[in-house]
């Protein structure tokens, strides 16, 4: 007698799995989880607009905000049905995704310096909650998933730019389980023939990121009015992407049928040392300042990641591309900022 997974995977072939699926989105029914977060609120309201029929799963709290959804506009966020709860209940999982024709993955622990205090909670939230969502995708007959993985998967560089074939290197413990949970979206489209498509998104940035990341973090000291910057290590090259560039990746990737069962870098392929981004947002805030190396800031040596810079040339070939130079996005998010349209904030997000 077949397990249940097996007995899906069988009908699935059955069925010839890898239909395609439409070119608009308009009145397709998509699931975000981790909605609430930086990129899924921004994915979110994009879905909204192009008339998706969107659900957004975030973490369940006693508190009434609904964290990054809150800065939607009030008719984009009337169009999105919202669900609290945790991609940790796979029986509210498999509930869920019932008639789920798109799902976008998001929901996971992302603060690195949280993995090195907790590693025990991003390996369960990352790689047990991803078991739940393809379980539930799986069962539920969802005709794309498209998996969030991001670009701290490869570690420290051994070649430049990288590619998708670059070997996976966990320098922390927030980079292991995210590796887990990128092999289980590869096992269960091996296994069960689940059409997912990972994602791997280099260092992105824009309105609504938390002070985890490092835009955020010196645009807020620069705003605050401090006269020294605080930072942690200035030497390490960063890939950064403007936010709208990679929400138009998950869409696009969303209706790209070549694209099942594969890895995609996400990025610019322009790499900007730490030190250069600081000086570079300070020209853009009319503020120049003095750099204090900060020993709070500072990873453990063997766990920095030294250069992360993108080779998107698989991703370009499918038709997607960066269009937003990064002084542009740069300006684009400091005007916000000043313009009060978001405020740095501190905070994990998950669903």
């Amino acid at each position: 007698m077949l397990n249940p997974l097996a007995a899906i995977w069988a009908n699935r072939q059955a069925a010839k799995l890898g239909k395609g699926l439409p070119v608009s989105l308009d009145g397709v029914r998509v699931l975000v989880t981790g909605a609430s977060g930086f990129i899924g609120s921004h994915l979110t309201e994009t879905l909204v607009r192009a008339n998706a029929r969107v659900t957004a799963l975030i973490h369940y709290s006693s508190r009434e905000d609904e964290a990054n959804l809150d800065a939607l506009d009030g008719e984009i966020r009337k169009s999105v049905e919202v669900v609290r709860g945790d991609i940790l209940d796979g029986h509210a999982m498999h509930r869920l995704f019932r008639g789920r024709e798109i799902v976008f993955h998001l929901a996971a622990q992302i603060a690195i310096p949280y993995s090195y205090q907790s590693p025990h909670i991003f390996l369960a939230t990352n790689a047990t909650g991803t078991l739940h969502v393809l379980e539930a995708s799986l069962a539920n007959d969802v005709s794309r998933v498209i998996h969030t993985s991001t670009s701290e998967v490869y570690g420290t560089a051994r070649y430049t730019p990288i590619d998708e074939n670059h070997p996976l290197q966990a320098q922390s413990p927030y980079a292991a389980s995210k590796i887990a949970a990128d092999k289980l979206a590869q096992s269960f489209r091996l296994s069960f023939g689940l059409p997912v498509v990972i994602l791997r998104p280099f260092n992105t940035f824009g309105p609504r990121q938390s002070s985890r990341a490092i835009v955020p973090t010196i645009m807020g000291q620069l705003l605050s009015g401090v006269h020294v910057l605080k930072l942690g290590a200035l030497a390490p090259v960063r890939d950064l992407n403007f936010v709208g560039d990679t929400v138009s990746g998950f869409l696009h990737f969303a209706q790209v049928d070549s694209a099942v069962g594969r890895e995609f870098n996400l990025g610019s392929g322009v790499g900007l040392s730490i030190g250069d981004l600081a000086f570079r947002i300070m020209k853009i805030a009319g503020r120049e300042l003095p750099i204090q190396s900060d020993e709070a800031r500072m990873r453990p040596d063997d766990s920095e990641v030294m250069e992360l810079v993108c080779d998107n040339r698989r991703a370009r070939a499918t038709g997607w591309s960066s269009q937003v130079a990064l002084d542009e996005g740069l300006h684009r998010t400091w005007q916000a900022l000043v313009q009060g349209k978001w405020k740095v904030r501190t905070g994990v997000f998950r669903a």
